[in-house]
């Protein structure tokens, strides 16, 4: 009786999981249906850019007010991070199914939620689909702004000079914001003219509230590369 009472729980158990597993195959085929209508795909995008970006903003209204170190502050680190985590997972296997959706499927704003997700994840991710970028500006379905922005994110992560200067840094020792080193910072607007990007002073001020000095800028890149290289010596 013993042995006849564990069969059938096992039985019972096999069926249960082949239950969970046929739903969660048709729960992923619904789901793969859906990302191909244009107005399921436009929804989908958007809510996942208030779930990346609204504790974003949160953090960001609060460090003016209480400090990046703040226990308000982390709060919403937190949150941004837990809902990163699921967002980057539904980014992925959109991608990794379709492909870069075109404009018309996604929209510029859906197009702008992929790429914001991808420039917080860490830099494997961005690696991974640098190509996929590239192409899907070579393909019109993406402006180059966005490529870029992830360009200079993979940079500071090597710890290398960004190129077109959208990249900020917290500087812990000083407790401020400043731009992360620039190359040739006196060109860095005839880069971004040629990309259709605004002047960086106009870009830091709008996006950061923050002053652009191309004295400071030029001194700090200079540094910044005289101490990397004694580091490779």
């Amino acid at each position: 009786m013993k042995n006849l009472y564990l069969f059938l729980v096992l039985i019972g158990l096999t069926i249960t999981a082949c239950a969970q597993e046929k739903k969660k195959s048709s729960k992923q085929q619904s789901e793969f249906k859906m990302l191909q209508d244009r107005e399921y795909l436009i929804a989908f995008l958007d809510t996942i850019w208030h779930k990346e970006q609204d504790p974003v903003r949160m953090r960001d209204t609060i460090i003016k007010k209480y400090g990046v170190e703040s226990e308000q502050t982390k709060k919403y680190q937190k949150i941004y991070i837990q809902n990163h985590i699921i967002n980057e997972k539904k980014i992925r296997n959109l991608l990794d199914t379709f492909g870069w959706p075109t404009k018309e499927m996604a929209g510029e704003h859906g197009n702008w939620t992929i790429c914001n997700v991808i420039q917080h994840s860490d830099n494997k991710i961005r690696l991974k689909y640098l190509p996929m970028m590239k192409q899907a500006v070579k393909d019109k379905k993406l402006e180059a702004r966005f490529l870029v922005r992830a360009e200079d994110r993979i940079a500071t992560s090597r710890g290398d000079l960004q190129i077109y200067g959208g990249q900020m840094k917290y500087y812990p020792e000083t407790k401020t914001f400043n731009v992360w080193p620039v190359y040739d910072p006196v060109n860095i607007d005839k880069r971004r003219a040629e990309i259709g990007l605004e002047p960086i002073a106009t870009f830091l001020k709008r996006r950061f509230n923050f002053e652009w000095n191309l004295e400071e800028q030029i001194k700090r890149s200079e540094e910044f590369e005289k101490e990397r290289s004694q580091k490779n010596k």
